[in-house]
């Protein structure tokens, strides 16, 4: 890779760009850590959310967490770096193959792995709204804490040995700073393009692709049959017997949560599909591959966005504990003033000769 950003992607060429681009990098970063503490917090400190969806909901929340602290930052470094020296760090001319300790050698996988965490989590949910709406009477015995938390735990091992993988079985690829994308991307270590390295490097989007696709088809049939329970609850009054059968109004509004969160997943994660696929057809689309991989990492901060839209309970929790944590910092801050002013208030000081 060159040292000088000859190959920069458009937004980011311009000096005034660059510091858009930083100031948007620092503002997700305040983002991502905002929203998943949030998040955590309400699922952890409500007993509400102590369910099996709420731990897929928490874990969903670490792994968005985990883009905030390790991906974002090492960007907003190299990119200040490049604003004050005008040139980039050393590391980023090299890639991890040429380097022993490279910076993207942990970065790259932990960006990948926990992409892959959130589409397979967000999987989960899908299937456990399914089985809420499709099998309400079966829900509580087979949507058990045990079983999802094994589920997760398989969910984050095979989510980054995927994401080590294309180091594990190909000594062709490695990872890079990638000037146009400006994050640490998968790279060949050499100029050719071996046949069977491209064909590891498609099996993220098809891995990806085909989640997802089964996600979007069993969230097309939970919302069919909560359409269908719509309109039978219009027209026909329901007797006790028909109301056991049925899924609960939270079921039914958690189900809509769920697929909006795989809409706004999906729609995130495609232009990265295409663009791998694009690459590995010999294309660089350098500004369209910095907002490919900028758009996904956005989506890191949606999910509380559209929790607080969705869930009524989520939100008015949240509202509680921000509440509760500005009035512990007004309580905290009057202390304060009481100690240093001998028990009197700031007015009471000022009014003294």
């Amino acid at each position: 890779m060159p040292e000088e950003l000859a190959n920069c992607s458009l937004c980011c060429c311009t000096t005034t760009n660059k510091i858009l681009m930083v100031v948007f990098m620092i503002s997700l970063i305040l983002a991502i850590l905002f929203g998943n503490l949030l998040t955590l917090a309400v699922v952890s400190g409500t007993k509400h959310f102590h369910t099996p969806q709420g731990y897929l909901k928490a874990s969903l929340a670490v792994a968005d967490l985990a883009v905030g602290v390790f991906v974002v930052p090492i960007s907003v470094y190299t990119e200040i770096s490049l604003m004050v020296y005008n040139s980039m760090p050393e590391w980023t001319t090299r890639n991890s193959q040429t380097s022993p300790f490279h910076p993207c050698s942990f970065i790259g996988p932990v960006f990948a792995g926990c992409t892959l965490v959130s589409i397979t989590t967000i999987f989960l949910l899908t299937i456990e709204r399914s089985i809420a709406v499709l099998k309400p009477l079966h829900k509580e015995s087979v949507i058990t804490k045990k079983r999802t938390s094994i589920l997760i735990v398989f969910s984050w091992m095979g989510s980054f040995f995927l994401a080590i993988s294309p180091m594990v079985f190909s000594n062709e690829i490695a990872l890079e700073y990638n000037p146009c994308s400006r994050m640490c991307n998968y790279a060949l270590g050499s100029a050719d393009f071996p046949s069977r390295a491209w064909k590891i490097l498609l099996l993220f989007p098809a891995f990806d692709f085909t989640l997802l696709g089964g996600t979007v088809v069993i969230n097309i049939i939970s919302l069919t049959t909560i359409r269908q329970h719509s309109k039978r609850r219009k027209h026909l009054a329901e007797t006790e017997n028909q109301s056991a059968t049925k899924p609960t109004f939270s079921d039914i509004k958690a189900a809509k949560t769920i697929g909006t969160l795989t809409l706004a997943f999906t729609a995130s994660f495609t232009p990265i599909a295409v663009f791998v696929v694009g690459n590995v057809l010999g294309n660089e689309w350098c500004t369209f591959s910095f907002f490919a991989f900028w758009i996904l990492t956005t989506n890191s901060c949606w999910n509380v966005i559209i929790y607080g839209v969705r869930d009524q309970k989520f939100r008015s929790r949240a509202c509680q504990l921000l509440t509760s944590a500005r009035l512990n910092t007004a309580s905290k801050k009057t202390e304060y003033e009481n100690t240093v002013n001998g028990g009197k208030t700031d007015e009471e000081v000022a009014k003294q000769p």
